[in-house]
This record gives structure tokens, C-alpha cells and sequence, in this order.
């Protein structure tokens, strides 16, 4: 492997978090009313949920990136030299870019493509496509790096709460939703993502803030006696946050820093405004 090159696409969030080194970004479309914007560049974080707190009837959908972006990227990362390619997707179970990205890899020649379904999405992909540039850095072998994506695939969990049932419902998104349509301005459940990468209730509950309780304990209840690296991920809900992390940290305060990245855009449109996660990773 002589150089490689770096795709995520823009479930990941990657823009808000910082990095010192090149990463292409596979973007989708944010539908809202009769106007398009391409994540992050048309359509920020910030601006995203300033919209929809100013005006809740506009509902928000998304598009994913074509077959034919996603080769064009290929292509791009071919020319400069790049004989291996990592693209770390959403999961497969919440959108069809990882089907897309497969197709589009089976379209060319003379380059290595490893799509890699994250089974997950936000921080998570970032932490993957982080330590593919490390690995790459240590001298690992492609292999070897896939093995460590592996590793950080299957030993993480994510547990959140969201204010307003209806983005994940009327998206598509949560797997068992049947049970919760004809509730879904009621009930604020504890929601997962499971080992094969979907969204799935855990548990109904009836208030934003019990269900934001019931994710601490969670958390506090799988983490006991393990190493692991703590994350909240939010939609715009400084205040959720600083009660998440005040909390954690009173119930073990042996735990380090916990960072809080933003959902982007592509994410918050089906996750909905004040949509707050706590996740973790088990240190290798």
C-alpha cells in the first residue's frame, strides 16, 4: 500500500470535528420545503436547527449521493495516487450509501476500494477513519487496518433520547416503529443502535428528561469496570449536554474528558431537534 486514500460520508460530522489530514466527504442533500442544500457546505449545523426551531412545520428529509459521485471520487483519489481507498459509511441499515458505494467501487480498475459499513453513524465514523490514517501512519497493512475499523465497529454501543418521535418515524429510520406511530407525540422511548446497525426502541418512557435519565443509566450500567472512551452527540442541545456530562461524571468520577460533537444536518433531519446521545467505545 503506497498511499491511501480517505472517504467518509457526511453522516460522520467530520466537519465539526478538527483533523490535520485529507479526508474526502461523500455528501448528501438536505430537503426542506421546495429548497435543497448540500450538507455543511449550503447548510450548517447551526443553521440547520435555527430552521426548524423557527418554524416546526418545516419537515426535513434527506437525499444520498449517487453511484456516480461516489465513483467520480474514486476516480479523483486514483489520479492522485492513491492505490488503496477506505470509505467508511453510515450503516447499511439506515441508509443506501453503503449499497452505493459497493456499485460504485465494482466501476474501477487498478485501485483497492474497502468500503467498510460502520454499523453505525456520527463520531463513530470518524473514529474509524481516524485510525485508518493512523494505522496507515504505523505502517499497518490494509488488512490490518480493516482489523482495527473491526474492532471499533464491534465494541461500541450508543443509547439516545429524542424530543420528537415523528423525524424518525415518518423518515423511515427507527426498525420497530409500529408499536409507537399512533403515540409518536407521547412517548419519548430510550432508543439503540443495535449490533446489525439499526435504530431500535429499548424502552418506552413518557418525558424527554426521563428518557434522557434512563440513557445515563444505561451508560453508567454497561461501563461498570471498563475502559472505554465516553462521547455525547447532540442536535443542538447544549443544555442536555452539560447535564449529561455533570451527571456521568458524579456517578464515575474516574471517567476523562467526554467531547460532544454535533449531528450534522444529514443526521439531525431524521434524529429531530434536541436529539441527545451518550455513546462509548471499549479502549483496545
Amino acid at each position: 500500500m503506497k498511499k491511501l486514500g480517505l472517504l467518509v460520508c457526511t453522516n460522520s460530522a467530520i466537519d465539526y470535528i478538527p483533523h490535520d489530514f485529507p479526508v474526502g466527504v461523500i455528501r448528501s442533500t438536505i430537503l426542506m420545503g421546495d429548497k435543497e442544500y448540500v450538507d455543511y457546505e449550503e447548510l450548517t449545523a447551526e443553521r440547520f436547527y435555527e430552521m426548524i426551531s423557527e418554524d416546526p412545520s418545516l419537515f426535513s428529509r434527506t437525499a444520498m449521493a449517487s453511484t456516480g459521485t461516489m465513483l467520480e471520487f474514486y476516480e479523483k483519489l486514483k489520479a492522485d495516487g492513491c492505490d488503496t481507498i477506505i470509505f467508511v459509511t453510515i450503516s447499511s441499515k439506515m441508509s443506501g450509501i453503503y449499497d452505493n458505494a459497493m456499485l460504485a467501487a465494482k466501476m474501477i480498475e487498478g485501485v483497492d476500494v474497502r468500503v467498510f459499513d460502520s454499523k453505525s453513524v456520527g463520531y463513530i465514523e470518524c473514529k474509524m477513519i481516524f485510525a485508518a490514517h493512523e494505522g496507515f501512519l504505523a505502517g499497518k497493512t490494509i488488512d490490518e487496518i480493516m482489523k482495527d475499523l473491526e474492532w471499533i465497529r464491534d465494541n461500541n454501543q450508543i443509547y439516545f433520547a429524542v424530543n420528537d418521535l415523528r423525524y424518525l418515524v415518518k423518515n423511515g429510520r427507527l426498525s420497530n416503529a409500529a408499536g409507537f406511530i399512533a403515540n409518536a407525540l407521547k412517548i419519548k422511548p430510550l432508543l439503540e443502535i443495535n449490533k446489525e446497525g439499526a435504530v431500535v426502541s429499548v424502552e418506552k418512557i413518557r418525558t424527554f428528561n426521563k428518557a434522557v435519565d434512563r440513557v445515563i443509566e444505561k451508560y453508567i450500567e454497561e461501563t461498570e469496570g471498563k475502559d472505554v472512551e465516553t462521547f455525547i452527540i447532540h442536535a443542538s442541545n447544549p443544555e442536555a449536554v452539560a447535564y449529561m456530562r455533570k451527571k456521568v461524571r458524579e456517578l464515575r468520577p474516574e471517567i476523562g474528558e467526554i467531547k460532544d460533537y454535533l449531528l450534522t444536518p444529514a443526521v439531525g433531519a431524521h434524529a429531530g431537534p434536541g436529539a441527545v446521545t451518550i455513546g462509548y467505545l471499549i479502549k483496545k
